[in-house]
């Protein structure tokens, strides 16, 4: 099958420019993308021989040049990360947590995320570097930082602890999580 220009359909995600704002600088080197803002500094390396990045006229665009699906799919995937990136250095992220339970608290101590969550032991998580847990109050807990990446997956370590019930609704959820309840079961007649 011949693919010429008019018949590529390229990613609608990946062909949309990310605006760099004020206080944000951008650059890119070869296939290394650094993104310098107020918060921090992050970089990402691009893992595909037909995705460019470039910088023009105060906005970073991303081109691909081939037809192939799975380079596509790694156009909008590589323009995500890089407006993750801005997003973050300018005004990071946050995951909150909600802890259910009787005689359940957290608190930190230093830096580490100590847990009272029902076990035989407390339970001590230390963060990565570039995260800071805090706990506003005994059942909260929030995961803050400039990375998308790495706040996603402490707060998806902290959550697997211990996951949700669905009697009681139990265990560490996040904030704006539904949980399914079930029907407690009833004595017999």
């Amino acid at each position: 099958m011949e693919h010429t220009a008019e018949k590529i359909k390229y990613s609608r995600i990946g062909s949309a420019p990310i605006d760099i704002p004020a206080g944000v600088t951008v650059t890119v080197d070869d296939k290394l993308v650094k993104v310098k803002g107020p918060l921090g500094e992050l970089s990402q390396i691009i893992n595909s021989n037909t995705v460019k990045a470039k910088v023009e006229n105060g906005r970073l665009l991303f081109v691909c040049e081939s037809p192939i699906k799975s380079e596509k799919a790694k156009h909008g995937l590589y323009k995500s990360l890089a407006k993750n990136m801005v997003t973050g250095v300018t005004q990071g992220f946050t995951k909150k947590l909600i802890v259910g339970g009787v005689s359940v608290k957290c608190s930190v101590q230093g830096k580490k995320l100590v847990m009272d969550i029902g076990y035989s032991h407390l339970i001590e998580l230390e963060p990565p570097v570039g995260v800071t847990i805090t706990c506003p109050l005994a059942t909260e807990i929030e995961v803050k930082g400039i990375s998308k990446e790495l706040v996603g997956q402490t707060a998806a370590k902290i959550k697997a602890y211990k996951p949700v019930e669905p009697y009681h609704g139990y265990g560490i959820r996040y904030s704006d999580e539904v949980v399914l309840r079930k029907e407690i079961k009833k004595a017999g007649k």
